[in-house]
Protein backbone atom coordinates (compact mmCIF):
# COMPACT_ATOMS: atom_id res chain seq x y z
CA UNK A 1 0.00 0.00 0.00
CA UNK A 2 1.12 3.74 -1.10
CA UNK A 3 1.30 6.15 2.00
CA UNK A 4 0.62 9.35 0.98
CA UNK A 5 1.36 11.36 4.39
CA UNK A 6 -0.72 14.61 3.40
CA UNK A 7 -4.13 12.37 3.10
CA UNK A 8 -6.43 14.56 5.36
CA UNK A 9 -7.32 12.86 9.11
CA UNK A 10 -10.72 10.77 8.68
CA UNK A 11 -12.14 10.41 11.85
CA UNK A 12 -14.18 7.92 14.12
CA UNK A 13 -17.56 10.23 14.89
CA UNK A 14 -16.46 13.96 14.57
CA UNK A 15 -19.24 16.93 14.90
CA UNK A 16 -21.72 17.66 12.21
CA UNK A 17 -23.62 20.98 13.16
CA UNK A 18 -26.04 21.73 10.61
CA UNK A 19 -26.56 25.67 10.14
CA UNK A 20 -29.94 25.34 12.34
CA UNK A 21 -27.94 25.74 15.43
CA UNK A 22 -26.81 29.44 15.15
CA UNK A 23 -30.22 30.99 15.26
CA UNK A 24 -30.43 29.71 18.92
CA UNK A 25 -27.10 30.56 19.98
CA UNK A 26 -27.73 33.94 18.75
CA UNK A 27 -30.79 34.91 20.47
CA UNK A 28 -28.87 33.56 24.06
CA UNK A 29 -26.60 36.50 22.95
CA UNK A 30 -29.00 38.24 21.97
CA UNK A 31 -30.55 38.59 25.48
CA UNK A 32 -27.31 38.14 27.47
CA UNK A 33 -28.92 34.37 28.73
CA UNK A 34 -25.76 32.80 28.72
CA UNK A 35 -25.53 31.28 32.13
CA UNK A 36 -26.45 27.81 32.65
CA UNK A 37 -30.82 27.54 32.58
CA UNK A 38 -32.59 29.78 30.22
CA UNK A 39 -35.40 29.49 27.00
CA UNK A 40 -33.59 27.34 25.16
CA UNK A 41 -32.77 24.65 27.98
CA UNK A 42 -36.63 24.47 28.82
CA UNK A 43 -37.45 24.15 25.42
CA UNK A 44 -34.34 21.53 24.62
CA UNK A 45 -35.95 19.49 27.55
CA UNK A 46 -39.18 19.94 26.33
CA UNK A 47 -38.73 18.79 23.02
CA UNK A 48 -36.74 15.73 23.65
CA UNK A 49 -39.64 14.66 25.96
CA UNK A 50 -41.71 14.91 23.31
CA UNK A 51 -39.54 13.05 20.91
CA UNK A 52 -38.96 10.06 23.37
CA UNK A 53 -42.92 10.41 24.59
CA UNK A 54 -41.95 10.74 27.99
CA UNK A 55 -43.44 12.61 30.75
CA UNK A 56 -40.03 14.81 30.99
CA UNK A 57 -36.50 15.58 30.53
CA UNK A 58 -33.66 17.60 32.66
CA UNK A 59 -31.12 19.26 30.58
CA UNK A 60 -27.49 18.37 32.39
CA UNK A 61 -23.81 18.80 31.70
CA UNK A 62 -23.34 14.66 30.78
CA UNK A 63 -24.70 11.85 30.28
CA UNK A 64 -22.34 10.58 33.48
CA UNK A 65 -24.01 13.29 35.71
CA UNK A 66 -27.41 11.78 34.17
CA UNK A 67 -26.67 8.26 35.59
CA UNK A 68 -25.65 9.91 38.92
CA UNK A 69 -28.34 11.64 39.10
CA UNK A 70 -30.65 8.51 38.44
CA UNK A 71 -28.99 6.49 41.23
CA UNK A 72 -29.19 9.62 43.58
CA UNK A 73 -32.38 9.50 42.98
CA UNK A 74 -33.28 5.79 43.40
CA UNK A 75 -31.47 6.44 46.91
CA UNK A 76 -28.44 4.11 45.68
CA UNK A 77 -25.57 4.61 48.70
CA UNK A 78 -22.69 2.63 50.33
CA UNK A 79 -23.31 -0.89 50.52
CA UNK A 80 -26.04 -1.39 47.76
CA UNK A 81 -25.05 -2.90 44.65
CA UNK A 82 -26.06 -2.11 41.24
CA UNK A 83 -26.12 -4.70 37.74
CA UNK A 84 -24.30 -3.38 35.16
CA UNK A 85 -23.78 -3.92 30.95
CA UNK A 86 -20.15 -4.71 31.14
CA UNK A 87 -19.28 -3.97 27.56
CA UNK A 88 -19.87 -0.21 27.82
CA UNK A 89 -17.33 2.24 28.31
CA UNK A 90 -16.61 3.58 31.94
CA UNK A 91 -19.06 6.68 32.53
CA UNK A 92 -21.86 3.78 32.79
CA UNK A 93 -20.54 2.72 35.87
CA UNK A 94 -18.38 5.40 37.19
CA UNK A 95 -21.74 6.88 39.13
CA UNK A 96 -22.17 3.59 40.89
CA UNK A 97 -19.03 4.30 42.40
CA UNK A 98 -19.86 8.16 43.23
CA UNK A 99 -22.28 6.52 45.72
CA UNK A 100 -20.45 4.38 47.22
CA UNK A 101 -21.94 0.98 45.90
CA UNK A 102 -20.67 -1.87 44.15
CA UNK A 103 -21.17 -2.96 40.27
CA UNK A 104 -22.03 -6.54 39.79
CA UNK A 105 -21.21 -6.94 35.69
CA UNK A 106 -23.35 -8.70 33.13
CA UNK A 107 -22.15 -10.19 29.58
CA UNK A 108 -23.39 -9.32 26.53
CA UNK A 109 -25.54 -11.64 24.56
CA UNK A 110 -24.54 -12.16 20.75
CA UNK A 111 -27.68 -11.06 18.82
CA UNK A 112 -27.59 -7.12 19.81
CA UNK A 113 -24.04 -7.30 21.95
CA UNK A 114 -26.16 -6.10 24.67
CA UNK A 115 -27.11 -6.81 27.88
CA UNK A 116 -27.27 -10.95 28.59
CA UNK A 117 -31.09 -11.99 29.85
CA UNK A 118 -29.35 -15.48 30.07
CA UNK A 119 -26.38 -13.37 32.78
CA UNK A 120 -28.75 -11.58 34.43
CA UNK A 121 -31.28 -13.81 35.41
CA UNK A 122 -28.38 -15.76 37.36
CA UNK A 123 -27.33 -12.42 38.95
CA UNK A 124 -30.82 -11.66 40.17
CA UNK A 125 -31.07 -16.10 41.14
CA UNK A 126 -28.04 -15.68 43.17
CA UNK A 127 -28.66 -11.89 44.19
CA UNK A 128 -31.84 -13.13 45.87
CA UNK A 129 -30.37 -16.24 47.52
CA UNK A 130 -28.27 -13.90 49.10
CA UNK A 131 -30.95 -12.22 50.51
CA UNK A 132 -29.57 -8.90 48.80
CA UNK A 133 -31.06 -7.55 45.47
CA UNK A 134 -29.46 -4.86 42.99
CA UNK A 135 -30.75 -0.95 43.94
CA UNK A 136 -30.94 -1.10 40.24
CA UNK A 137 -29.92 -2.30 36.35
CA UNK A 138 -28.03 -0.15 34.29
CA UNK A 139 -29.11 -1.47 30.51
CA UNK A 140 -26.69 0.23 27.84
CA UNK A 141 -27.57 -0.14 24.54
CA UNK A 142 -24.46 -0.47 22.56
CA UNK A 143 -23.50 1.51 19.44
CA UNK A 144 -26.91 2.56 18.88
CA UNK A 145 -28.42 -1.12 19.03
CA UNK A 146 -30.99 -1.46 22.09
CA UNK A 147 -30.68 -4.61 24.18
CA UNK A 148 -33.22 -6.98 24.39
CA UNK A 149 -35.40 -5.11 26.48
CA UNK A 150 -38.78 -7.13 26.60
CA UNK A 151 -36.79 -9.80 28.22
CA UNK A 152 -34.53 -7.71 30.28
CA UNK A 153 -38.00 -5.58 31.80
CA UNK A 154 -39.82 -9.12 32.36
CA UNK A 155 -36.52 -10.71 34.59
CA UNK A 156 -36.00 -6.52 36.49
CA UNK A 157 -39.98 -6.77 36.72
CA UNK A 158 -40.07 -9.94 38.29
CA UNK A 159 -37.72 -8.93 41.21
CA UNK A 160 -39.19 -5.14 41.04
CA UNK A 161 -36.10 -3.31 40.30
CA UNK A 162 -35.95 -0.22 38.65
CA UNK A 163 -34.11 0.12 34.77
CA UNK A 164 -31.89 2.77 34.07
CA UNK A 165 -31.78 2.70 30.63
CA UNK A 166 -28.46 4.11 28.87
CA UNK A 167 -29.15 5.26 26.02
CA UNK A 168 -26.22 7.81 25.05
CA UNK A 169 -25.26 6.15 22.23
CA UNK A 170 -28.87 5.52 21.05
CA UNK A 171 -31.21 8.39 20.65
CA UNK A 172 -32.95 7.61 17.27
CA UNK A 173 -33.36 4.38 17.62
CA UNK A 174 -36.04 2.04 18.30
CA UNK A 175 -37.53 -1.37 19.86
CA UNK A 176 -40.50 -2.40 18.72
CA UNK A 177 -41.30 1.02 17.52
CA UNK A 178 -40.69 2.61 20.69
CA UNK A 179 -38.18 4.88 20.98
CA UNK A 180 -34.56 3.69 22.90
CA UNK A 181 -34.16 5.64 26.03
CA UNK A 182 -38.42 5.86 27.24
CA UNK A 183 -38.26 1.76 28.78
CA UNK A 184 -36.86 1.83 32.48
CA UNK A 185 -37.52 4.26 35.25
CA UNK A 186 -35.01 6.47 33.75
CA UNK A 187 -32.98 7.27 30.43
CA UNK A 188 -30.16 8.45 29.44
CA UNK A 189 -28.71 10.46 26.83
CA UNK A 190 -25.62 12.00 26.06
CA UNK A 191 -24.66 14.44 23.37
CA UNK A 192 -20.92 14.46 23.66
CA UNK A 193 -18.91 15.88 20.86
CA UNK A 194 -18.90 12.14 18.96
CA UNK A 195 -22.36 11.38 19.18
CA UNK A 196 -24.81 11.24 16.75
CA UNK A 197 -26.36 15.02 18.26
CA UNK A 198 -24.07 17.03 20.17
CA UNK A 199 -24.14 20.12 22.26
CA UNK A 200 -20.11 20.18 22.61
CA UNK A 201 -20.90 18.51 26.12
CA UNK A 202 -24.07 17.57 27.91
CA UNK A 203 -26.73 14.88 28.32
CA UNK A 204 -30.27 14.30 29.42
CA UNK A 205 -31.99 12.30 32.09
CA UNK A 206 -35.52 11.19 30.56
CA UNK A 207 -38.56 9.77 32.63
CA UNK A 208 -42.32 9.50 33.28
CA UNK A 209 -42.26 10.28 36.71
CA UNK A 210 -42.38 13.92 36.64
CA UNK A 211 -41.85 14.47 40.69
CA UNK A 212 -38.46 12.61 40.36
CA UNK A 213 -37.16 14.99 37.32
CA UNK A 214 -37.99 17.55 39.82
CA UNK A 215 -35.98 16.42 42.41
CA UNK A 216 -32.98 16.01 39.85
CA UNK A 217 -33.27 19.77 39.34
CA UNK A 218 -33.11 20.71 43.13
CA UNK A 219 -30.15 17.89 42.86
CA UNK A 220 -27.95 19.23 39.56
CA UNK A 221 -28.37 23.09 40.85
CA UNK A 222 -26.74 22.54 43.99
CA UNK A 223 -29.75 21.90 46.02
CA UNK A 224 -30.18 25.32 46.84
CA UNK A 225 -33.22 25.38 49.08
CA UNK A 226 -35.88 28.06 48.25
CA UNK A 227 -34.95 30.70 50.78
CA UNK A 228 -33.49 34.15 50.00
CA UNK A 229 -30.36 33.23 51.12
CA UNK A 230 -27.70 30.55 49.58
CA UNK A 231 -29.21 27.77 52.25
CA UNK A 232 -28.50 24.10 51.19
CA UNK A 233 -30.18 21.01 53.18
CA UNK A 234 -28.48 18.04 51.31
CA UNK A 235 -25.88 17.52 49.23
CA UNK A 236 -25.93 18.67 45.40
CA UNK A 237 -24.40 19.06 42.20
CA UNK A 238 -23.50 21.61 39.69
CA UNK A 239 -24.91 19.55 36.65
CA UNK A 240 -27.62 21.91 34.85
CA UNK A 241 -26.69 22.52 30.83
CA UNK A 242 -26.15 25.86 29.57
CA UNK A 243 -28.09 27.92 27.83
CA UNK A 244 -25.92 28.40 24.71
CA UNK A 245 -25.47 24.19 24.84
CA UNK A 246 -28.99 23.53 24.60
CA UNK A 247 -29.02 26.20 22.15
CA UNK A 248 -27.20 23.72 19.97
CA UNK A 249 -28.63 21.08 20.92
CA UNK A 250 -32.24 22.17 19.87
CA UNK A 251 -31.04 23.37 16.18
CA UNK A 252 -28.87 19.77 16.52
CA UNK A 253 -32.55 18.14 17.21
CA UNK A 254 -33.62 19.60 14.30
CA UNK A 255 -31.54 17.15 11.98
CA UNK A 256 -31.78 13.76 14.27
CA UNK A 257 -33.67 11.85 11.49
CA UNK A 258 -31.45 13.09 8.75
CA UNK A 259 -28.18 12.31 10.62
CA UNK A 260 -29.64 8.37 11.47
CA UNK A 261 -30.40 7.90 8.39
CA UNK A 262 -26.50 9.04 6.94
CA UNK A 263 -25.51 6.45 9.39
CA UNK A 264 -27.20 3.89 8.54
CA UNK A 265 -26.40 4.57 4.97
CA UNK A 266 -23.10 4.79 5.73
CA UNK A 267 -23.48 1.41 7.65
CA UNK A 268 -25.04 0.15 4.30
CA UNK A 269 -22.11 1.36 2.41
CA UNK A 270 -19.69 -0.81 4.34
CA UNK A 271 -21.68 -3.67 4.78
CA UNK A 272 -22.03 -3.69 0.89
CA UNK A 273 -18.20 -3.71 0.30
CA UNK A 274 -16.78 -5.85 3.30
CA UNK A 275 -19.36 -8.48 3.86
CA UNK A 276 -17.93 -10.83 1.73
CA UNK A 277 -15.14 -11.23 3.23
CA UNK A 278 -15.27 -14.34 4.73
CA UNK A 279 -13.48 -13.37 8.60
CA UNK A 280 -15.84 -10.41 8.60
CA UNK A 281 -18.97 -10.16 10.59
CA UNK A 282 -21.08 -6.92 11.33
CA UNK A 283 -22.66 -5.88 14.37
CA UNK A 284 -26.20 -7.46 13.83
CA UNK A 285 -29.62 -5.76 14.25
CA UNK A 286 -31.82 -7.31 16.31
CA UNK A 287 -35.23 -8.03 14.66
CA UNK A 288 -38.16 -5.28 15.12
CA UNK A 289 -35.59 -3.03 16.29
CA UNK A 290 -33.55 -0.14 14.46
CA UNK A 291 -30.29 1.11 15.09
CA UNK A 292 -28.99 4.69 14.78
CA UNK A 293 -25.70 2.76 13.19
CA UNK A 294 -24.08 5.57 15.59
CA UNK A 295 -20.50 3.36 14.57
CA UNK A 296 -20.17 0.62 11.96
CA UNK A 297 -18.72 -2.30 14.34
CA UNK A 298 -17.40 -5.49 13.38
CA UNK A 299 -15.20 -8.57 14.55
CA UNK A 300 -12.47 -10.10 12.61
CA UNK A 301 -12.05 -13.66 12.36
CA UNK A 302 -8.59 -13.56 13.56
CA UNK A 303 -7.40 -17.11 12.84
CA UNK A 304 -8.92 -17.07 9.25
CA UNK A 305 -7.41 -13.10 8.33
CA UNK A 306 -4.19 -13.84 9.92
CA UNK A 307 -4.51 -10.21 11.09
CA UNK A 308 -5.76 -8.85 14.50
CA UNK A 309 -7.99 -5.67 14.84
CA UNK A 310 -5.52 -4.15 16.60
CA UNK A 311 -3.15 -5.03 13.87
CA UNK A 312 -5.71 -3.27 11.35
CA UNK A 313 -5.84 -0.48 13.59
CA UNK A 314 -2.31 0.53 13.12
CA UNK A 315 -2.36 0.07 9.60
CA UNK A 316 -5.51 2.43 8.97
CA UNK A 317 -3.59 4.94 11.33
CA UNK A 318 -0.53 4.95 8.75
CA UNK A 319 -3.30 6.17 6.31
CA UNK A 320 -4.34 8.67 8.98
CA UNK A 321 -7.53 6.99 9.72
CA UNK A 322 -9.15 6.65 12.90
CA UNK A 323 -10.64 3.53 14.30
CA UNK A 324 -10.98 2.02 17.27
CA UNK A 325 -11.18 -1.38 19.00
CA UNK A 326 -14.62 -2.05 20.72
CA UNK A 327 -15.34 -1.06 24.62
CA UNK A 328 -12.43 -2.75 26.73
CA UNK A 329 -15.35 -5.06 28.75
CA UNK A 330 -15.71 -2.80 32.33
CA UNK A 331 -14.73 -6.25 33.99
CA UNK A 332 -11.20 -6.74 32.86
CA UNK A 333 -10.36 -2.89 33.62
CA UNK A 334 -8.00 -2.34 36.22
CA UNK A 335 -10.96 -0.05 38.76
CA UNK A 336 -13.16 -2.77 38.73
CA UNK A 337 -10.53 -5.43 39.46
CA UNK A 338 -12.23 -8.41 41.69
CA UNK A 339 -16.07 -6.98 40.84
CA UNK A 340 -18.12 -10.19 40.07
CA UNK A 341 -19.39 -10.70 36.76
CA UNK A 342 -22.00 -13.00 35.03
CA UNK A 343 -20.65 -14.49 32.03
CA UNK A 344 -23.62 -15.32 29.33
CA UNK A 345 -23.21 -18.92 29.32
CA UNK A 346 -20.14 -21.47 31.14
CA UNK A 347 -18.83 -21.88 27.35
CA UNK A 348 -19.60 -18.60 26.16
CA UNK A 349 -18.05 -15.22 27.51
CA UNK A 350 -19.60 -12.62 24.64
CA UNK A 351 -17.99 -9.32 25.53
CA UNK A 352 -14.24 -10.26 26.23
CA UNK A 353 -14.55 -12.35 22.65
CA UNK A 354 -15.72 -8.95 21.00
CA UNK A 355 -13.43 -7.18 22.52
CA UNK A 356 -10.39 -9.12 21.22
CA UNK A 357 -11.82 -9.06 17.70
CA UNK A 358 -13.87 -5.80 17.50
CA UNK A 359 -13.30 -3.29 15.28
CA UNK A 360 -15.01 0.18 14.66
CA UNK A 361 -14.73 2.01 11.39
CA UNK A 362 -15.31 5.85 10.71
CA UNK A 363 -18.83 6.20 11.14
CA UNK A 364 -19.16 10.17 11.03
CA UNK A 365 -22.80 11.53 9.32
CA UNK A 366 -20.36 14.04 7.21
CA UNK A 367 -17.71 11.27 6.12
CA UNK A 368 -17.51 11.45 1.78
CA UNK A 369 -17.73 8.69 -0.42
CA UNK A 370 -14.33 9.72 -1.12
CA UNK A 371 -13.05 9.16 2.37
CA UNK A 372 -15.01 5.77 2.93
CA UNK A 373 -13.57 4.25 0.08
CA UNK A 374 -10.32 5.48 1.26
CA UNK A 375 -11.44 3.33 4.35
CA UNK A 376 -12.70 0.26 2.50
CA UNK A 377 -9.48 -0.34 0.13
CA UNK A 378 -7.58 -0.20 3.37
CA UNK A 379 -8.86 -3.11 5.11
CA UNK A 380 -9.59 -4.79 1.38
CA UNK A 381 -5.71 -4.88 1.26
CA UNK A 382 -5.29 -5.42 4.83
CA UNK A 383 -7.69 -8.48 5.08
CA UNK A 384 -6.18 -9.97 2.13
CA UNK A 385 -3.75 -13.21 2.30
CA UNK A 386 -0.70 -12.52 3.68
CA UNK A 387 1.32 -13.74 1.32
CA UNK A 388 -0.76 -11.70 -1.66
CA UNK A 389 0.43 -8.53 0.19
CA UNK A 390 4.06 -9.48 0.64
CA UNK A 391 3.98 -10.16 -3.31
CA UNK A 392 2.75 -6.86 -3.81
Amino acid sequence: MIQTKNKSRIYLSPPHLSGHEIKYIQAAIDTNWIAPLGPNVDAFENEIARYIGVGGAVAVSSGTAAIHLALSLLDVKKGDSIFCSTLTFVASANPILYQGAEPVFIDSEPETWNMSPEALERAFQDASRSGKLPKAVIVVNLYGQSAKMDEILSICNRYDVPIIEDAAESLGSTYKRKPSGSFGKFGVFSFNGNKIITTSGGGMLVSDDVKALNKARFLATQSRDPAPHYQHSERGFNYRMSNILAGIGRGQLEILEERVLARRIIFSKYYRELSDLPDIHFMPELENTMSNRWLTTLTIDQKGAGISPYELIQLLAEENIEARPVWKPLHLQPLFEGTKYYPHSDLHNVSEQLFTNGLCLPSGSNISEEEMMRVVDCMKHALKPKAYRIIQ
